[in-house]
């Protein structure tokens, strides 16, 4: 079953590369961080580079995700000042709410047509303990200098027509759009500014050779003084030290039919949703007036029959009133993630940089590595330090995704246990 996303979008034709050639930047990934970076770089002038793509842009997470723009990263903000302490803990966070207001001017900038929705982003608490939504709108107020407004009860209910909820905050500076539509507007942004994109052409070898590398396809060849690795979950056998660094995670997304005015019956919104779980529902409203439901993650990449079945028990769960709605599309995707739930973004010793490990809050954390790394590559600044705290720390293969997948069953039941708890109480 075709994605959503893939089937709304028409792609333009792009080569593959055959033969040799140069260029001061080869980014090895065409999904938003390969994009990103090269967008960055080009808009700094540098617009020798190269991107090559095993499949096509956006194959990847960057074109299956749920399509949420908003601050932060998977690591959650009370770790985040835990780990790094108030001021370099603010100052990436801060990096990930200036990106999202970058990727509002990206839009408007070149002319991408995403179906941006500028109406925020809803945390709906799953669970009838108004202490969980307290301390998280004072942290992000008091460590960030973020406002997330107050929604009650009522007020949710009017919005989000379940029994589910108890109360939210709302952050007013997110939105949604389509990714796969963004993602191939930066790629035609790059483009225009004479970067050269190349789709179909996996990377097979990446050699030193001088102060440089050589980048081998299996019909081609890149010279370049610079590599950028940023093939996500999907990169294999190219670069061990990056890949070894994160797990290949997969999560699921589904599309329902056009709702029309039955829509109203779930969401009177047109804000994005997501729930206080660890294992949390993610939804949205789309133009068509279907709801884009998605959720899960798993170490298994399902087919889209079981995808759609476990996902629709899940929006049942929500909005039970649904029952008779068909679903349409179906679809997986595997994201890349870091034991440390950061971002990895910097240089290896050898020369190689990366961009990895997005998975779970990726558009805009995604957008920030582009920028840090077109900024250091071009000379503007360094990648911040913090990063260094979050490096390729090893994800240790079908270990790690054996952990990974224990470790989200175990935060499923505690869940589960906390919210027969309160319906005891």
């Amino acid at each position: 079953m075709q994605s959503f996303y893939e089937a709304s979008v028409v792609r333009p034709e792009r080569a593959r590369l055959s033969g040799r050639v140069s260029a001061q930047v080869c980014i090895i990934g065409g999904g938003l961080a390969g994009l990103s970076t090269a967008l960055g770089l080009v808009e700094r002038g540098v617009r020798d580079v190269v991107v090559l793509e095993a499949q096509q842009v956006g194959f990847g997470a960057s074109g299956r995700n749920g399509g949420f723009v908003f601050g932060g990263y998977s690591l959650d903000c009370a770790d985040l000042l835990r780990i790094l302490g108030p001021d370099r803990a603010r100052e990436l966070y801060t990096l990930t709410t200036d990106a999202v207001d970058l990727m509002r001017r990206r839009i408007e900038r070149y002319h991408i047509a995403c179906d941006a929705t500028h109406a925020g982003v809803i945390l709906a608490n799953w669970f009838d303990e108004p202490a969980r939504l307290d301390t998280q709108r004072r942290l992000m107020k008091d460590a960030f200098g973020v406002e997330w407004e107050p929604v009650s009860v009522a007020e949710l209910a009017t919005q989000l027509k379940t029994r589910r909820y108890h109360g939210g905050l709302f952050e007013r500076n997110a939105f949604h759009f389509h990714p796969l539509k963004y993602v191939l507007g930066v790629a035609d942004a790059v483009s225009a500014a004479g970067a050269q994109i190349y789709e179909h052409s996996p990377v097979i070898r990446l050699e030193p050779q001088g102060s440089g590398f050589v980048v081998h396809t299996a019909a081609g060849s890149v010279e370049a003084q610079h590599v950028v690795m940023a093939g996500g979950g999907y990169a294999r056998k190219v670069y061990a030290q990056v890949e070894r660094a994160v797990l290949p995670i997969a999560t699921y997304v589904m599309a329902t039919e056009p709702l029309g005015a039955r829509l109203n019956d779930a969401l009177e919104t047109s804000a994005a949703v997501y729930d206080t779980r660890f294992a949390f529902d993610y939804y949205r409203p789309l133009p068509d007036t279907r709801i884009l439901w998605g959720g899960r993650i798993s170490v298994r990449d399902r087919e889209p029959q079981a995808i759609a079945r476990l996902l629709r028990r899940d929006l049942l769960k929500v909005y039970p009133k649904l029952r008779d709605v068909r679903i349409e599309y179906a679809w997986g995707g595997l994201m890349s993630y870091a034991r440390h739930k950061m971002p990895q973004i910097g240089r290896n010793a050898d020369g190689v940089w990366y961009a990895v490990g997005f998975g779970g809050h990726g558009m805009a954390p995604t957008t920030v590595s582009g920028e840090l790394l077109a900024a250091a590559i071009s000379g503007e600044r360094a990648v911040p330090e913090a990063f260094a705290r979050f490096g390729l720390t090893p994800a240790f293969g079908a270990a790690g995704l054996v952990a990974a997948q224990l470790t989200y069953t175990a935060m499923q039941t505690r869940d589960a246990l906390a919210e027969r708890r309160k319906r005891r109480d």
